[in-house]
């Protein structure tokens, strides 16, 4: 027998809404992350993209459990020396928090070019609005 290997007809990119309101973050970014991959599929293939695009809405309601607001620290580096910078989830939510999902998500990518690939296929949005109902999204209950 031969492997079965999908096509791009074989692989209907369909588009999701998840509404973040009240949901807890890292349960949230996994679900995200398995429709980005495409793991929920039975075409799913490791070396394909056969994710969907996926809409994250009302970023501004998530919840982080126990003491992760005060204590979980996101860090980055400017390039130059010292330039070590960090931030906790408490100040990253109420700045930014379309960053906040965004960092759960890609950290359960793949780092590869195909996960660079998947990335691009998020979108967050503050508020329950998004410009995106052309391509007539479903709403995905989680």
């Amino acid at each position: 027998m031969k492997s079965f290997i999908p096509s791009e007809k074989d692989m209907q990119k369909r588009w999701h809404v998840v509404d973040a309101d009240g949901q807890i973050l890292g349960r949230l970014a996994t679900r995200v992350a398995t429709l980005l991959t495409g793991k929920n599929k039975p075409v799913y293939t490791p070396f394909l993209d056969t994710g969907d695009h996926v809409i994250v809405i009302n970023v501004e309601k998530i919840k982080l459990t126990g003491k992760k607001l005060s204590d979980k620290m996101y860090r980055h580096h400017t390039g130059y020396s010292g330039g070590l910078k960090e931030t906790t989830a408490g100040d990253l939510l109420a700045k930014n928090p379309g960053k906040l999902i965004e960092e759960a998500v890609y950290g359960m990518l793949p780092k590869t070019k195909l996960g660079r690939a998947m990335r691009k296929k998020l979108r967050v949005y503050r508020g329950a609005d998004h410009p995106h109902q052309a391509q007539q999204p479903e709403p995905m209950a989680l």
